[in-house]
């Protein structure tokens, strides 16, 4: 066992998730987000975590490789009374510890099944089996009790799976012993959300920057991820004083947001379409989006944020051309030279959804999301986005070669960024790149 304790207190973890039914589709593995995001409460990292099914060799090879990385492991699930439920016995097995029936813990199940009127079925007599030197945890919402072991420099706990027992126990867990052996020392995270850039071109020119912080006597460490469109930047940082880690994290930010100017939409965790509202709600400005192959995402979007009536009035979905000259007044005869999706038509529907709402600035989107309409000029993914407040008109023709879901998603999130970005740039004095004539390639 490499790791050692640290003598500021624990800092790292490893989390297994135990159950075959997390191995397949619907379920979906939410205890260990749970149990993250507490342990990070404590200032201890999450550094894996592994889903295992009902194997028991399986589970003991995870859990020896676990304990040769880190100091506590966080198993979860596997303590039910059927055969299936090996997550005890797999424990005993690699720490070489007998299992042995607990009276306390047997008489605990049977009144529980008493206060029910129930007779306890015997194969529940496998939930009260417990590791030589093992510190049972009650359970006050259901009958298997969690384990806290210990083992060397090494902290084993054993929680429940069922979500509704597992996070009360955890909780009295976190206040009468992980607290404590946690330290002083907290988790500090922030977050840089980036449009625009693809991940490479981001790390590429964020590495340089972040790479000198992991020498530091209290490092910064940065996690670059991706979504649809978007770059994320995850700070992180380790610190006993709140105010020593929040002007790390600061000068952090300030110097990768230097380097990538208004690619940076948000620094505080909001998303897009909230950075965007809160640009129309500091200008009063109000805004109307027409739509045809993203379908209403952007408007979907934008008022899922509780309060956007604030500044979103009216929007359109028009998926047909008719639709586009009745509603928009998008010129037949513009569409007939250019085709549906071209720039002069996607500047026509933001002209027209501007002026039908009567809203400062409007957005229009037309594409060709596929899986079929494609030709050899307009592959499928080609996609046009205008903005227009009247005075200033931008568009952009963009190729996204994705499946249909992935070319919608793209497209909304390239709309509202670059409605973002004329806001930006829409004060007074500053320069902004005013549209092509129409028709002009980008």
């Amino acid at each position: 066992m490499s790791a050692r304790l640290p003598a500021s207190g624990l800092r790292w973890a490893e989390i297994i998730a135990v159950g075959t039914e997390l191995l397949v589709p619907p379920r979906v593995d939410t205890n260990s987000l749970h149990i993250t995001a507490r342990l990070n409460d404590l200032g201890i990292e999450v550094r894996a975590k592994a889903i295992v099914g009902d194997r028991r060799e399986d589970l003991e090879s995870s859990l020896r490789a676990a304990l040769a990385r880190t100091t506590l492991v966080v198993l979860c699930g596997g303590l039910g009374p059927t055969d299936d439920d090996l997550t005890r016995d797999a424990v005993a097995a690699v720490l070489g510890r007998s299992l042995h029936e607990d009276a306390d813990v047997l008489l605990r199940i049977r009144r529980r099944f008493e206060a029910r009127g129930a007779r306890m079925p015997e194969i529940n007599r496998r939930q009260a089996l417990v590791p030589e030197g093992a510190q049972v945890v009650a359970n006050a919402m259901g009958t298997a009790p969690g384990l806290w072991i210990t083992h060397g420099d090494r902290t084993i706990l054993l929680l429940p799976g069922p979500p509704s027992e597992l996070k009360p126990m955890l909780e009295q867990v976190v206040a009468e012993r992980l607290g404590p052996m946690a330290g002083d020392a907290r988790l500090y995270r922030r977050s840089l959300f980036i449009c625009g850039r693809t991940e490479s071109e981001v790390d590429e020119i964020a590495s340089p920057i972040y790479s000198p912080w992991l020498d530091q006597a209290a490092p910064v460490h940065t996690t670059v991820l991706t979504a649809p469109a978007q770059v994320e930047l995850h700070l992180s940082t380790r610190d006993q004083s709140a105010a020593a880690a929040a002007e790390r994290l600061d000068g952090a930010v300030a110097a990768l947001t230097a380097a990538f100017g208004a690619d940076v939409f948000s620094t505080d965790g909001r998303s897009l379409e909230e950075a965007l509202g809160g640009l129309l709600r500091e200008r009063r400005w109000r805004i109307g989006v027409a739509e045809s192959c993203t379908g209403g995402l952007i408007s979907s979007r934008l008022t899922d944020i509780p309060g956007s009536s604030d500044y979103v009035v009216a929007n359109a979905v028009c998926y047909s051309n008719a639709s586009k000259t009745s509603w928009l007044g998008v010129p037949e005869d513009l569409i007939a030279e250019h085709g549906a999706v071209s720039e002069p038509v996607a500047l026509a529907m933001a002209d027209g959804i501007r002026a039908r709402a009567g809203t400062d600035i409007g957005v229009g989107v037309t594409g060709i999301a596929g899986p079929a309409g494609g030709t050899d000029s307009k592959p499928v993914g080609t996609v046009a986005i205008a903005v227009s407040t009247g005075t200033v008109r931008v568009v952009r023709t963009f190729r996204f070669p994705f499946g249909r879901l992935r070319v919608k998603q793209f497209a909304a999130q390239m709309a509202l960024d670059m409605a973002r970005r004329v806001l930006v740039h829409a004060d007074p004095g500053v320069a902004f790149v005013a549209a092509a004539p129409p028709g002009a390639a980008r």
